[in-house]
């Protein structure tokens, strides 16, 4: 089983920052591709950033240059660093993983950017 609970999201002025954090309670972190999504109201749930194991990241082209997802695998945390925020950011963000053939949830964070 594998519980993630993700923190730090809030209000923010555009071209303001926030830092989110993913913590894990699977016994495999270390190995994990982790992901993060986001959902903003009336629209559907989006793959925002994702890391492997090995480090690798990928970025969707809207977040590029922006947000930066990293991991420190001794906490079993991963990070999501949002710089220059804009209004279209805002959404409830959610930490993902796959293991087992599952698909892990956390409850999300609401992340809101005022123009």
């Amino acid at each position: 089983q594998v519980q993630l609970v993700e923190s730090g999201g809030g209000l923010v002025q555009a071209g303001g920052s926030l830092r989110l954090s993913c913590a894990c309670s699977g016994s495999y972190f270390a190995i994990y591709a982790m992901a993060w999504y986001r959902q903003a109201p009336g629209k559907q749930r989006e793959l925002v950033a994702t890391i492997t194991g090995g480090g690798s990241t990928d970025y969707v082209d809207s977040v590029k240059g922006r947000f930066t997802i990293s991991r420190d695998n001794a906490k079993k945390t991963v990070y999501l660093q949002m710089d220059n925020l804009k209004p279209e950011d805002t959404a409830v963000y959610y930490c993902n993983t796959k293991w087992g053939g599952n698909a892990y949830w956390g409850q999300g964070t609401q992340v809101t950017v005022s123009s």
